[in-house]
């Protein structure tokens, strides 16, 4: 039952950065996009988020009931020495979701709707970046629990190249990931031009960015070349991203874009893939050890009681989640915002 845990914990992950790492997106995306084309492309989020985007925010919850439940010793020292990454997180998903409520549902329309807009483009840049400096902190080897000073413990902790230069690369993968997803949703042929130039402009990013984690990681002699170059998963996971996003790029060309988003969604896969095979089952790496999901997991009946739970509820949870996509998916926006 272990191993059922472990695997729902890093679905929910996964499909949290792919879910929620576009619904961010579509927010940079609008903090990237000139001020003669943020109507159109607001209209468009609109009608591609608008519907699910309180549901995405599910798979955050289920990873942390599970870490919570299932690995405590793992939650309370990411709660302590990470406390203030995951403070500003959290604060960023709520002012992103309070902004894009006032500004999608008011019924007044005011000067007010500029402060919305302004506070939705920037908690959705910032939520992603410090999801992306916890996810890099976690490996960097910088969380001292012997730490006797304040800066050790809780600011030099996260407050790295490293982990920094993670963040602004999960920031960039949830541009491209928003920018390709809205080439389908996209009204015209203009519009899904202007989101396949944001898709390659992200896509740069996020290889810029991926240069900028392996250079840091080299400079805070963290292995991760090893990590993902030094095993057959690795090597297989990074030629199948690459193949991919070579097709992905090839079949825009074409004009198809039935494909676009599963290519996308499988690239992110991969380098998630590839990043977390090579250390399991560490999924902290301290500064003088590490924290194993086998070693550090809670006792074997609260394992089994937390595997059922989580067998039973998907078996209600995921039809549901996968009708409500299906029920908006080709619903015009007005239609959707009641306008």
């Amino acid at each position: 039952m272990l191993y059922v845990v472990i695997t729902f914990l890093w679905t929910s992950i996964l499909l949290y950065l792919l879910l929620g790492g576009a619904d961010f997106g579509a927010g940079i995306i609008e903090l990237f996009t000139s001020k003669k084309n943020k109507a159109v492309t607001r209209r468009t989020l609109y009608s591609a988020i608008g519907p699910i985007w309180e549901a995405n925010h599910m798979w955050l919850i289920i990873a942390i009931v599970i870490l919570f439940v299932g690995f405590p010793v793992i939650y309370s020292t990411m709660s302590i020495y990470l406390h203030i990454p995951l403070t500003v997180m959290l604060m960023g998903i709520i002012a992103r979701g309070t902004a894009f409520t006032f500004r999608h549902y008011d019924a007044v329309v005011d000067d007010m709707q500029s402060i919305y807009n302004t506070i939705f483009a920037i908690s959705s840049f910032i939520t992603p970046l410090f999801l992306g400096i916890i996810a890099g902190s976690a490996v960097s080897g910088h969380i001292d629990p012997e730490a006797d000073t304040f800066l050790e413990a809780y600011i030099f902790s996260w407050l790295n190249w490293f982990s920094v230069a993670v963040g602004l690369f999960t920031t960039a993968i949830c541009g491209f990931l928003a920018s390709v997803y809205l080439i389908g949703e996209a009204e015209n042929d203009t519009d899904r031009l202007r989101f396949a130039h944001k898709a390659q402009f992200f896509n740069i990013a996020a290889v810029l960015c991926g240069i900028l984690v392996f250079t840091a990681a080299y400079f805070e002699k963290i292995p991760l070349l090893e990590w993902v170059f030094g095993n057959w998963v690795g090597r297989i996971a990074i030629i199948a991203a690459t193949l991919s996003l070579i097709f992905m790029w090839y079949q825009l060309y074409q004009g198809k874009i039935r494909l676009l988003r599963p290519l996308a969604g499988f690239q992110v896969t991969m380098i998630l893939l590839t990043t977390t095979f090579r250390h399991f089952p560490n999924i902290v790496i301290l500064k003088n050890g590490y924290l194993s999901l086998m070693e550090h997991s809670g006792q074997e009946k609260t394992m089994q009681a937390l595997g059922m739970a989580l067998l039973l509820g998907s078996v209600f949870i995921l039809p549901a989640l996968f009708y409500l996509i299906y029920s908006f998916q080709n619903k015009p926006y007005q239609e959707q915002s009641g306008h």
